[in-house]
């Protein structure tokens, strides 16, 4: 098993996706509606929108998956942050860098991934739209786009996110400073 190397630009990845202030919140049903339909699209059992953070991979939302995490060096993840296009791994027990990967050998049992990295305005790849299945296979052009689509959609929600936090969190402070004045 060879685990991914570390981006370029680690810190500032790390800061910007600190800063969407998105990991370990709640299940969202915008999130869980992509995984589902990324998971119809490429017609994969497993579908999860996965945030590669410092040690682990965490899942916002995941579809035909139970576990909420796993370790950054066994994500198939941690792999498709590296390049701006879906990483295609179509027999993972054929592929050099994943044969031996306890997520292969064991439950899941992964034999196929495709993670289209979500990739931020200011260019960061915070992690991917991925879909998982149980046997090799690959994916249609047609399924390919979709799944870039989606993951484009995965980023528009976390900006969403983001500048509606950075508005209340402005909004409490004109509220602040207006009992300043008052009083």
């Amino acid at each position: 098993m060879t685990a991914a190397p570390l981006p370029d630009n680690e810190q500032a990845r790390l800061q910007a996706l600190k800063d969407y202030e998105v990991l370990d919140t709640g299940a969202e049903a915008s999130f869980d509606s992509i995984v589902t339909l990324a998971s119809q699209l490429c017609q994969a059992p497993i579908a999860l929108v996965s945030l590669v953070d410092t040690e682990r991979q965490w899942f916002k939302a995941r579809e035909g998956l139970g576990a909420q995490e796993t370790h950054r060096d066994l994500a198939f993840c941690a792999h498709a942050i590296h390049q701006p296009t879906p990483l295609i791994v179509e027999n993972a027990l054929e592929d050099p860098r994943f044969k031996d990967n306890p997520l292969v050998l064991g439950e899941p049992n992964i034999r196929f991934y495709a993670g289209a990295p979500l990739i931020t305005p200011e260019g960061f790849a915070l992690g991917t739209l991925c879909v998982i299945d149980t046997k090799p296979r690959t994916l249609t052009e047609h399924q390919i786009k979709g799944l870039q689509t989606l993951s484009n959609q995965v980023v528009s929600l976390l900006e969403l996110r983001r500048k509606y936090s950075e508005s209340v969190r402005l909004n409490e402070e004109l509220i602040k400073k207006n009992q300043i004045i008052e009083d």
